[in-house]
This record gives C-alpha cells, structure tokens and sequence, in this order.
C-alpha cells in the first residue's frame, strides 16, 4: 500500500445542496473513494470515510430567493435528498456532516480567528460591484457575463465554466446581476484576502514532492502555478454563510455586518468539522486530531477536476498558513462523466438524477456500471445502452451465471454441501491458484486509484471461472466420473467464495447474498482471498438469481426522458420551459363512499419482479394481523431492492383478482408526479394501523 500510515482519512467531494446529485457526481468523487474505503476495511486498516452536503454559497441563496423561502429550506430539502441517495446506493460514510451545522459554524470561525491571529490576510478596500435595483454588493456567483479568454458569454464572476478560467467579476466584459439583469455599479467594500503569491514557493516545494499524482491533477495545478498566484478574497458580502467572526472584524476596523466567510474558504473546513462530528457521536470529542493533526495519518481528497484548485492549492494554502493541520497525501481527481456523448447539463435537463436511477434500478447495477465507465484519466461517457451490456452480459451472463450454475449443481447433485477435492486434475489445482494472487493484483489497483482495472481484474476471475466449469463439464461427469464432477464443484465454489469478496468493495449488496448462498458467515479479509474460503463438507443455502436481465423496453424508457427532460428547457434561456400540468381532479364523492376504503399501513417483506410482464412486481405484504401477496404494475418506476423494508399504504379491503396467474389480495398506493413517476405513499403506521 505504498507509503506506511497508522490511518487514512478520506474525504469525498462535498455536493452542493441546492438539488439533488446526478451520475457525474457519483463517477467523480463518491463512488471511487466508497470503493477505496470498503478495500480498506477488508485489509483491516483504520479509515475515517468523511463527507456532507455544502450548503452556502450564492446559487443556494438564488435558488431561495426565486422560491420566497429562506435558505435553509432550500439546504434541509436537498441534503435529505441526497443523503437518502448516498444510502440507497451503499456510500458507506463513517460521517455526513452539513456546512450549516452549529460545529461547522464555530469550527470556520476558529479556523479563521486563527488565521488573521497570525497575521494570514492581508485587508483591502476596493470597488465592487453593486446591484443598483435590488441594493446589494453582488458576490462572484451574482454576476455573469462574457469571459474575457475564451469568450463565453455566461461566465460566472468566480469561474468561465467552458474553459476552467478563475476569474473576479471585474475581469467580465458587459457584467450583467444575476438578480435583477441590472448593469452593475461599482462601490467600495473591504474584505480579508489569502496572499497566496506569498506561498507560491512553499506551495511548488509540496507539490513536488508527489510525483506519483495523476498527470491531470498535477498539469492543472502547475499550469496556475506559471501564471503565478495572485491575492485570493476569503470573504464576501451575502446575507448567507459562516459569519466573519465580530472580535476579527473590531480588531481591523471593518463593520461585520453582512459579511460571511468565501464559501470556498468554509467548504473544505467541512471536512474537518464533519469528522469533529464523527468524533462526538463516537464519544471521544478529541478523536478527530488524531486523524487531521498526527503525521501518522495519510489524507485523501476524492474530487472532481473541477475542484482541483481548491484542494491543491487553496485549501493546502490555508492549512499550511494554520501550522497545525496534516496536507493531502493525494487528491486522485477525475475528468467529467458525459451523458449518451453530450456532456452533463443540469439547467437543460440533461443528467440522470440518482434518487430516479434508484427508483429504477438495483443499486449495485448502477455501482458495476459506473465502475466500468469512471473517468479516471479523461472524460468518460455513460450511456444507456452500454449500461444494459454491463448488467445482461457481465453481471448476469458472466458473474450471476457462474455463482447460479455452481450452486445449483452443488445441491443437485452433492447434497447442498462443499464436495471433497480428490486426486485433483492439473486443470483444478492450476484454476484454484489463479485465486491466489488476485487479492494482490486487485489490490494494488484499488491502491493506486485504478478502479476499473480492478473491476477487470476480479471479473477476468469469474471469467475464467466459468471457462473452467464449461472445460470440465461436470453435466457429463456427474454420470461418468463423479469424483471429476466433485472436483469441479469445489473449485468452482471456491471461485465463488473468493469472488464475493473481491467484488465487496463494488458490489456490496450482491456480494452479502453470494456470502449468504455460500453461508461463510464471519466476513473474511481481504488477505484470507489467497487461501481457499469452504471448508469440505460446509452446507450451503439455497441458490438465488443474482441479476435479472434489463430489457430493451426499460433502456427506452430512460431515453424517453432524456429526451422529455430536455424538451423542457427554453433554448433561448437555457432554463426549463413551463411545467407539466397536474392531473384534473377526479369526480367528486360523498364522505360515506370515501369511508367504504379501509386504508391499512403494510411493511413489505418482499418483491420481486413477475416473469414475463415488464410492468408487475409481486410484493408480500406484513399488515400486522395477516401477510398477503400483492400485485403493483410498476416495475418500471420502482426496483425491487427499493420497495423492500418500506411501510405503505393499503387498499385492504378492494376485492382480491387474479393477475398473469397470481391472485392479488388488494394494492399498494403510489403517488404520481407530473412526469407520470410512481412511488410508493410510505406511513410510519405500524403494520395493521388503519389510515384516516
């Protein structure tokens, strides 16, 4: 693993609260480093897994503004979103924190103390931009218009997000508010400024002591330091954010009012705040030191390439000027995530949102096909189609079809247990220690952020696996030699063993369930891979199907509203058009009819997809008193995985009818959204509970 470390500590990119993260986030900054921290786990390393939602900055106090609601409405709607996401999905955090937390607040604010104690900034007066009509400095992100290198015309004051050009409102040409489309006017203001020329040599002399760092990461990084570092603002004038600390601001001589600390400055203490957190719900409130203060730890930020400069230099800037904090031991930043060849735009609707792609598909699909798909050192493209190649011809036909096929033969024909290996074929020692040195070789590329290698690497096992099963055709020996047959049932199930820890770190969930097939109890380590896993004579539980196949009908329907998602957006305003109208209101009943509908809370114990229908999941359903079988046409809406667990609402007493062969004993409720997505009406009634 490289370097020796007593721990790591990993940070995650955090996502900005103002709406709910998409695919592109989950390919740059969370997936890869909950791949990285599950691998560690499994090699029994001590790893804090830090990450929260940013939740300042002028796009949230926009998005407030356009809504009349304050802030933190805004915050609290999108975090909870996305935190249901990250679980949904497996991001195994030790923490998720928030930037508008009390700890958050307090810790910014030492840290900023901190810094102007020790003389950090440098205090400047200047002319900024004023917002005449709606009487407010405009921060970078109030500000948009043509950028002054590559010449687009929607250039934020901070930012050109077409060519990655930093960038300070006065350096636009025809500046325009964001608030008001007023042509701005400019007033002096004073704000705190991080002198980063001054660490340029100190900077440099860090960087390049990591060579090993992607060549992307390190090319951005020196293409700034060429330009040279200039003067960076840490403060702004909004009414949203951590405030400049008043003894700081009486001390120089400003008026602290409305004034709030860079939202760059804030994000990255986030992850210090967060693992202050981390530390408190563990009941050791000085535990976090030891993992942002003690040299024996290794720090590493997963990010996008978008973010490189404030974890590269900036923050490493402000860290450096603290005196008291560890610097990144490695930042392994990836490209972008392009959607169906165009790149992600979330103001045209071209993305695919998590919480939607969850609703649709096992979670663990989605993890395998990312994986497969990361921009680890350029832009990647995901599309559809490739993703449904992924699930039928890798996961199914590849992985599922091995584990499927040896379990079943295992019960079919050696009385559900793991068979003696005897007198083994040079072809069975020769694949059993193909085993042997995968955990080394997947491994070392999890270590060295090379995540779709790995996932090459442990699936060229289930490969071979299966090339092996077919080699020894075990449906012949059975008859003719049924000690070879034994033998390849052995082998295979150690292959099997072996694989459902390999592929932990990818994929979770359907890894528990080989664990569970093959009953191995006790989780085993990354290192106990090498040796074989099944002890002769063990008794294994029932096969399952790991992986249905996805049809073509589910891929168009993801297209379909691509396709719909983008028909809404003004091409000339590049915002969405109007909005779908709701379903007329239905036909009015009387009270008495209403009260004929015994509405029942129900927990759902399990579901599964019906054979032959695309639409209907079969669902038993715990209402306390009694279990019932459930049929729900909403397989395209709703994955199974999603439903399980869930407390619904009822229809119980709606006369039972049977569907495609099943009786089904009443139904569930859904909501409908104006796009015409399902999902389920959810109570926290106990099972049985009626619903007035």
């Amino acid at each position: 693993m490289g370097k020796s470390f007593q721990r790591t500590l990993v940070t995650a990119a955090l996502p900005y609260a103002n709406g709910p993260i998409h695919l592109g986030h989950v390919a740059g900054a969370h997936l890869p480093p909950d791949i990285y921290c599950r691998w560690l786990r499994l090699c029994g390393e001590d790893v804090a897994f830090i990450c929260g939602s940013d939740e300042h900055g002028v796009p949230i106090t926009l998005a407030a503004r356009k809504e009349g609601v304050e802030p933190q409405v805004i915050v609290d709607r999108y975090h909870a979103m996305i935190v249901d996401a990250f679980e949904r999905l497996g991001v195994s955090f030790d923490w998720y924190g928030r930037t508008s937390s009390q700890t958050h607040h307090e810790t910014s604010s030492e840290f900023f103390r901190h810094l102007a104690a020790k003389d950090a900034f440098t205090l400047r007066t200047e002319q900024q931009l004023w917002d005449p009509e709606a009487e407010t400095f405009l921060a970078d992100r109030y500000v948009r218009g043509t950028c002054p290198k590559c010449g687009h015309e929607e250039a934020y004051g901070d930012q050109c997000e077409t060519c990655g050009t930093a960038l300070s409102p006065s350096e636009l040409v025809n500046p325009r508010s964001v608030i008001t489309s007023a042509t701005p006017q400019l007033r002096d203001t004073t704000h705190w400024y991080l002198p980063l020329g001054r660490q340029q040599q100190e900077l440099e002399q860090w960087i390049g002591g990591h060579g090993d760092w992607k060549p992307n990461v390190l090319g951005q990084i020196k293409s700034w330091f060429v330009d040279g570092l200039g003067d960076r603002a840490m403060t702004r004038d909004l009414p949203w954010g951590v405030r400049v600390p008043e003894d700081v601001a009486e001390a120089a001589g400003v008026d602290a009012a409305g004034k709030v600390l860079y939202v760059w400055f804030d994000a990255p203490i986030g992850y210090i705040s967060a693992t202050r957190e981390w530390a408190d719900s563990k009941g050791e409130p000085e535990l976090w030191r030891r993992y942002w203060q003690d040299d024996g730890t290794r720090l590493i930020h997963f990010i996008g390439k978008d973010n490189i400069v404030f974890h590269c230099i900036i923050f490493p800037a402000m860290l450096q000027r603290h005196g008291d904090y560890i610097l990144p031991d490695n930042v392994p930043a990836n490209e972008f995530l392009n959607l169906e060849g165009n790149k992600l735009s979330t103001s045209r609707g071209w993305a695919v949102w998590l919480h939607e792609a969850l609703d649709a598909f096992p979670a663990d699909y989605l993890r395998y096909s990312l994986c497969a798909t990361l921009p680890e050192t350029r832009d990647s493209d995901f599309s559809w189609k490739d993703f449904q190649g992924h699930i039928n011809n890798e996961l199914a036909d590849t992985l599922g079809n091995l584990v499927n096929r040896t379990l079943t033969f295992a019960h079919r024909y050696c009385d559900g247990r793991v068979p003696e290996l005897t007198e083994p074929s040079d072809l069975d020692r020769a694949t059993l220690a193909t085993i042997g040195d995968r955990p080394a070789v997947v491994g070392e590329c999890i270590d060295t952020f090379r995540f779709r290698d790995a996932l090459h690497e442990a699936m060229g096992l289930a490969r071979a696996g299966n090339k092996y099963f077919n080699d020894t055709e075990p449906w012949k020996t059975r008859k003719s030699d049924f000690g070879a047959c034994a033998n390849t049932v052995h082998v295979s199930l150690q292959l099997v063993g072996a694989l459902s820890v390999l592929l932990e770190p990818i994929l979770p969930f359907s890894c528990e369930r080989i664990r569970n097939m093959l009953r191995l109890g006790t989780m085993p380590s990354w290192n106990d891979v090498a040796e074989p896993l099944l002890t002769p004579g063990a008794e294994l539980g029932e096969p399952e199907i790991l992986f249905t196949k996805i049809d073509d009908d589910a891929i168009e329907a993801q297209l379909e509203k691509l396709r719909e998602e983008e028909a809404k957006v003004d091409p000339v305003t590049n915002d969405s058009a109007s909005e779908t109208a709701y379903p007329p209101l239905g036909e009015t009943i009387d009270f008495d009819t209403f009260l004929k509908t015994d509405l029942r809370a129900g927990t759902i114990l399990s579901c599964e997809p019906v054979q032959k229908s695309k639409r209907l999941l079969r669902s038993q359903v715990d209402l306390g008193f009694e279990q019932r079988q459930i049929l729900s046409g909403v397989a395209e809406h709703c994955s199974p995985e999603h439903m399980v667990g869930k407390t619904v609402v009822v229809v119980a007493n709606l006369a039972p009818r049977e569907i495609m062969g099943f009786e089904s004993q009443g139904m569930l409720l859904f909501a409908e959204d104006r796009n015409g997505r399902l999902s389920p009406v959810e109570t926290s009634g106990e099972p049985g509970a009626a619903v007035r």
